[in-house]
């Protein structure tokens, strides 16, 4: 048995924090898989789930109905990596980003996001990490569509670093785009049955 003659508690381990430019690095030099495996969170380099068919499905879906609703006025993107700040570029499912097609060249910033769509099978880790990261950077709105409680969460309305509106329904219907005027989406029947 381990004795220490001093009452003073351990210290705790040293946290490595990386920055977008470190994991793009890691990722050219092959440390890290391909961009498209991995995001960054807060200074975390995380693994991004594997994607099953119903949450690829799901996506898939999703972004097309909403290209469809934004028509040139805005752009949808699927897994692209937004730079929130210089230790976060996470890679959500999918976003409405700001202006037409061919808009803005260059990495997407959190400047161009008006909407985040996330789809989760779990929903821990998108709830507990993902959605208050997306709260700390002042991102108008996100909906979590969660796959195992057949739920979809809309968060809106950041303020001091945490969403103020959160909305949680298993029978999701017409729902207005945020920074679009008269962009609607119907959502009906895009959960699966629970």
């Amino acid at each position: 048995m381990h004795t220490d003659s001093t009452d003073e508690p351990a210290a705790p381990p040293h946290r490595h924090r990386f920055t977008i430019a470190d994991t793009h690095r890691m990722i050219a030099m092959g440390v890290l898989a391909s961009a498209g495996a991995v995001e960054l969170i807060d200074g975390d380099i995380i693994d991004r789930a594997p994607m099953s068919p119903a949450r690829c499905d799901l996506a898939l879906r999703l972004a097309g109905l909403l290209a469809g609703a934004v028509g040139t006025a805005a752009r949808v993107v699927r897994y692209t990596a937004i730079g929130l700040d210089a230790d976060c570029e996470p890679r959500p499912d999918v976003a409405v980003l700001r202006g037409g097609p061919g808009k803005r060249a260059g990495a997407a910033v959190a400047e161009d996001l008006l909407l985040v769509l996330e789809v989760s099978e779990a929903g821990h880790y998108d709830y507990d990490h993902k959605v208050p990261c997306y709260a700390r950077h002042g991102i108008a709105e996100v909906w979590l569509f969660d796959l195992a409680r057949a739920t979809v969460h809309f968060f809106r309305a950041p303020a001091d670093g945490h969403y103020t509106e959160e909305i949680a329904t298993d029978r999701p219907g017409v729902v207005f785009l945020p920074g679009l005027t008269d962009a609607a989406l119907d959502l009906s029947g895009m959960l699966p049955a629970a």
